[in-house]
């Protein structure tokens, strides 16, 4: 099932192209990642689903539905940091957060800080907290009427390493308790940690989107090594199937089409040709190192 389904998003600012014919989905109960360089249409792409701008052409539907004020309210969002007041408690300013938006209550209130591991210290002044306590405070805030769906823009943007695990382990948390959280990040590590689906854009556009599995697996890498790798690299030179073949200092890399590669066959292949392999593994790539091969065609 399809929390989110955007179809043809377009947006234009004067003579830039935002938004550039955008379609995906978010499934039910994923984390889900949209990714890109700045400039690229994460925020705007954000501010239409969420009704702060208006699309020039194309729709999206929450829940198989039009967006609507009901449904609205299933939905928390962090566009941007909201405005908290330093010298009042973290009870005190959701308290205000709650009047403003209407959603939550009081018992809403200690539930969300419970969730965003803050309810020891509901009552310290905000200025008091580090800078991870401060987002996932704004976290708690966007919570309030426990929201199915979690819309977070930069959710770990400022902080230190501390303030940035932090967020991971929240965001990881509120996806096992049924949340689905759309997060739009440069953070390539960080989407790798957190994310089962991933949308890349680039200046407006749709590169790839889907399971992080699909969009990493473009492509089968078997890497081996031997103690002679010369005569690795020859009996391997015209190994059936592979593509191209890597070569490094201790290891090689075997390339084949996607789905393709048996780890089994290649050690075969070698014992039968008298080598005995050290080494041997099916290599998946790094989210990082497929978004810059995406990005930078």
């Amino acid at each position: 099932m399809s929390i989110l389904e955007v179809h043809d998003l377009k947006k234009r600012y004067g003579k830039i192209q935002a938004l550039n014919g955008i379609s995906f989905n978010v499934p039910a109960g994923s984390v889900f990642g949209v990714l890109g360089p700045n400039g690229s249409g994460k925020t705007t792409m954000l501010s239409i689903i969420l009704d702060v701008l208006n699309a020039d052409s194309g729709n999206y539907s929450w829940f198989g539905q039009p967006a609507s004020p009901d449904l609205r309210k299933q939905i928390g969002s962090l566009l941007e940091t909201p405005n908290f007041y330093h010298y009042l408690s973290a009870v005190n300013n959701l308290k205000i957060t709650n009047s403003i938006s209407g959603r939550g209550d009081r018992a809403g209130i200690d539930a969300v800080l419970r969730k965003v591991k803050l309810y020891e210290r509901r009552n310290s002044r905000f200025s008091s907290y580090s800078l991870g306590m401060k987002q996932r405070l704004a976290i708690a805030a966007a919570l309030l009427g426990d929201p199915q769906i979690l819309v977070l823009d930069e959710p770990t943007n400022g902080l230190d390493p501390v303030g940035i695990m932090e967020i991971r382990e929240l965001i990881i948390e509120l996806s096992k308790k049924g949340h689905t959280i759309i997060m739009a990040s440069h953070l390539l590590d960080e989407v790798e940690k957190v994310c089962t689906h991933v949308a890349i854009l680039k200046t407006g556009t749709l590169i790839t989107s889907g399971s992080v599995d699909d969009v990493l697996v473009d492509e089968d890498i078997v890497e081996l090594g031997a103690a002679d790798m010369e005569q690795l690299k020859a009996a391997l030179s015209n190994y059936p199937g592979k593509t191209s073949t890597t070569v490094n200092a201790q290891t090689m890399q075997l390339h084949f089409p996607k789905g393709t590669a048996s780890a089994e066959e290649v050690n075969r292949y070698c014992f039968n040709h008298g080598i005995a392999l050290q080494y041997l593994s099916i290599k998946k790539k790094r989210l990082e190192e497929r978004f810059f091969e995406l990005t930078n065609n």
